[in-house]
């Protein structure tokens, strides 16, 4: 009997590794069953019909073929499972299906269904079955993008213009979603401040946003000739044709949103090297206001620190990187910097300000 009791216990640490392997190979299918939701259109399904709705009213919005609609009770099995739509039981027996904050985000004018679309692109997603083969390359090396397909990331965006769009659409909308949050969130950080500069702001999302909650601030985009000469008119925002690499427009605060992943160590701190030139001193609200990741800041429960650490993974496609606060400490100090508060209210992602 205790020998039976022992290989119990050891079977049960078997299957539970086995549930681990399988829990992780599994997972790519949370992603591919997210995109069919938006491929269909699922949640604005739901949403027409005020919020709730069975199989049969989404198969009748979504325009899915009716032999489907078993599949279709599958699929919304999984995303009912994790999260992104909640089920309920109506007088009947019949199961309806309701939006949740999740997927109330991808509904109504302005929405992530643009980010979310180019996340879950085949063309972001492929490169990663090339992972392995990549990491067993020397250095220096093409980047896992260009591995895949012949170009960088940006190169193909060049070459490109459906591809190129779905950036710039899937950028705006996660801009908007991330400004109005850290604009209510931490008004404080754009107050007594004169004047500011979105370095790579691309056509301003982020400037027209602070640009309209504080009237007094003047801001202005910086970023590549191409990019100003496609820039808005008739915005309060200014636009501003040059390149971080080399300078950097004067103005009381420097702000550097969702970039700063993008390189490595020794091209941020020339970027904010060029920053600490362009900013007025700390006592007259001088600062670089930076809106990125800080790996291990705010909640500390697991759905935080996976996303973290995965998208820190993912950022490898284009040789970027996620980095911890020592690793944000260690660059800040070498380009000059004095001071830094991180403010961990966005979610995965922080407000960092530094201080000359």
């Amino acid at each position: 009997m205790a020998l039976n009791q022992e290989q119990h216990i050891l079977d049960q640490g078997l299957l539970d590794g086995q549930l681990v392997l399988w829990h992780n190979t599994f997972s790519y299918i949370k992603s591919m069953a997210l995109k069919s939701a938006l491929d269909l259109g699922i949640a604005d399904a739901i949403h027409h019909q005020g919020g709730k709705a069975s199989l049969p009213q989404i198969v009748a919005k979504a325009t899915l073929q009716p032999s489907k609609i078993s599949c279709l009770r599958r699929l919304m099995r999984v995303l009912t499972v994790s999260g992104v739509f909640a089920t309920e039981h109506s007088a009947d027996g019949e199961a309806v299906y309701a939006l949740t904050p999740a997927s109330r985000l991808l509904v109504g004018s302005v929405n992530m269904v643009p980010i979310m679309n180019m996340l879950l692109h085949p063309i972001l997603v492929s490169p990663f079955s090339d992972l392995g083969t990549w990491l067993q390359q020397e250095l220096p090396d093409p980047e896992l993008f260009k591995l895949k397909h012949g170009k960088t990331f940006f190169e193909l965006a060049d070459h490109d213009p459906s591809y190129n769009k779905l950036l710039n659409d899937g950028m705006a909308s996660d801009s908007r979603f991330l400004m109005d949050i850290a604009i209510r969130e931490c008004p404080g950080v754009f107050q007594g401040i004169g004047s500011l500069v979105d370095v790579a702001g691309g056509h301003g999302g982020a400037a027209q946003a602070i640009a309209k909650a504080f009237t007094d601030v003047k801001c202005s985009v910086l970023d590549l000739d191409h990019v100003v000469a496609k820039a808005p008119t008739g915005t309060a925002v200014e636009y501003i044709a040059g390149d971080m690499f080399e300078s950097v427009p004067p103005a009381d605060a420097v702000f550097l949103k969702w970039i700063m992943h993008d390189w490595r160590d020794a091209d941020c701190i020339k970027i904010l090297k060029n920053c600490k030139k362009a900013i007025t001193a700390k006592d007259i609200g001088g600062k670089v206001i930076i809106i990125d990741m800080v790996v291990g800041a705010g909640p500390q429960d697991l759905k935080h620190k996976e996303t973290q650490v995965m998208f820190d993974l993912f950022i490898m496609f284009i040789n970027g990187i996620e980095r911890d606060e020592q690793e944000w400490k260690k660059i800040i100090f070498e380009a000059g910097f004095s001071d830094y508060k991180i403010t961990p209210v966005l979610g995965v992602r922080s407000i960092i300000e530094v201080y000359p």
